[in-house]
């Protein structure tokens, strides 16, 4: 599956950052991770950490699939309201995993810290505003169920809203201390040279043809010929699960993303604030560590690259027209856009854990706006895993839940 259009900032931005040979010869290891995204690069360097003799393989480049057209904001809200979580999982399970996402910032801001890491991870905060009067109503009550919860947020009007960020047309919103951003595309190969020193192994364009399970390990046979022994498998693969899980568990969306240029000083009242709003599909801003106003949304089904590519002016036109509707006086010049695929799962909430249909093996699978953080869940749910431990959060984030 082709996840991205051809020109996804990050990849731009970055260049080739690191090359990585493709598999050559039989290999053998307690962990093949599948996918080198941000997820596969967080997932390798616990294992690692954990002491386990770790392979990785991508198909395509390292980071070359989703993780190089993400908007990497690091949100603790999840595309499901609070309170409308509690409601479908109870309120337990919404809490923690609203908590696990926010314990997720924390802990990347501690890696970013630990590998003197260059990714430009910046504390934010989060603005998230009513685009439409009706939306207030249930904005509130949402604002209430995270207060009450524990989340350290206030209520701005309309007014303080203009006078704070300069947005105009809004009617009211929820401001949030709890947020960052980073660039994902670095971070992950940042991880991944790390661990390559500490004796991970990663083989690109190298694709998984078949898995042969047997007491106590896998036996992955791959496309360029040879094989891997394994006691484990970890899938990292994202959207492209959708092609080796036969079940209705994700929807595919194309989604859309325009970059600025350069301008620091035309943007300085967001620099520290990720923003985005109540229309649906939502719009979502935030600036990058170079300067730029990053802008996505516009979210469609996902048919095929070339329909979703094809849309790439229309969806700028549109992203920036409500750009215009709250910042009228900004002229906003393009600099590159950009398409990738994301997925929607009916609660807003990841699968992570075990497959009854795929031995030996496990699943961290990060949906909707929050694939990083729940990535960073993950490596704490897949080092349990391994350990033979339940962690709390298995029962919601489980297939046929």
């Amino acid at each position: 599956m082709d996840l991205k259009s051809n020109e996804p900032f990050w990849l731009l931005k970055n260049g080739l950052m690191t090359s990585y040979p493709s598999l050559k010869s039989d290999e053998e290891c307690d962990i093949l991770i599948i996918g080198g995204g941000i997820t596969g690069s967080l997932i390798a360097h616990q294992m690692v950490e954990d002491g386990y003799k770790t392979i990785l393989i991508d198909k395509r480049e390292i980071c070359n699939g989703s993780t190089s057209a993400t908007t990497s904001m690091l949100q603790y809200e999840i595309d499901v309201p609070l309170y409308e979580l509690i409601e479908k999982i109870g309120e337990k399970g919404a809490i923690a995993s609203y908590k696990a996402c926010s314990d997720s910032i924390d802990n990347i801001e501690k890696l970013t810290k630990k590998i003197k890491s260059k990714a430009g991870f910046k504390r934010k905060k989060s603005l998230y505003f009513a685009s439409k009067k009706k939306d207030v109503s249930w904005l509130k009550k949402e604002f209430e169920a995270r207060k009450e919860a524990g989340f350290d947020v206030k209520w701005l009007e309309s007014e303080e809203i203009l006078d704070k960020f300069g947005f105009e047309n809004t009617f009211g919103g929820i401001v949030s201390k709890q947020g960052a951003s980073i660039d994902a595309f670095k971070f992950a190969h940042e991880l991944f040279d790390l661990n390559v020193k500490k004796g991970l192994k990663i083989f690109d364009k190298t694709e998984m043809k078949s898995v042969k399970y047997s007491k106590g390990y896998n036996l992955i046979s791959t496309t360029n010929g040879p094989q891997i022994k394994a006691k484990k498998i970890i899938y990292c693969i994202g959207y492209e699960s959708k092609d080796l899980i036969k079940e209705d568990f994700v929807d595919l969306k194309s989604t859309f993303a325009v970059v600025s240029e350069i301008d620091h000083d035309k943007f300085k009242n967001i620099t520290d604030t990720l923003v985005w709003n109540t229309d649906e599909p939502y719009i979502y801003m935030r600036t990058t560590d170079d300067g730029r106003m990053l802008i996505g949304g516009g979210d469609e089904d996902f048919q095929d690259p070339q329909k979703r590519d094809a849309l790439l002016d229309k969806k700028e036109k549109e992203i920036l027209k409500v750009l215009k509707k709250i910042k009228p006086d900004y002229h906003f010049y393009t600099d590159f856009v950009w398409a990738g695929t994301f997925g929607e799962t009916k609660d807003g909430l990841p699968y992570i854990g075990e497959h009854p249909k795929f031995k030996n093996s496990y699943f961290v699978l990060g949906f909707g706006g929050n694939g990083i953080t729940f990535s960073v869940t993950g490596m704490e749910m897949a080092s349990q895993f391994m350990k033979n431990k339940k962690h709390l959060l298995s029962r919601y984030f489980k297939f046929g839940r």
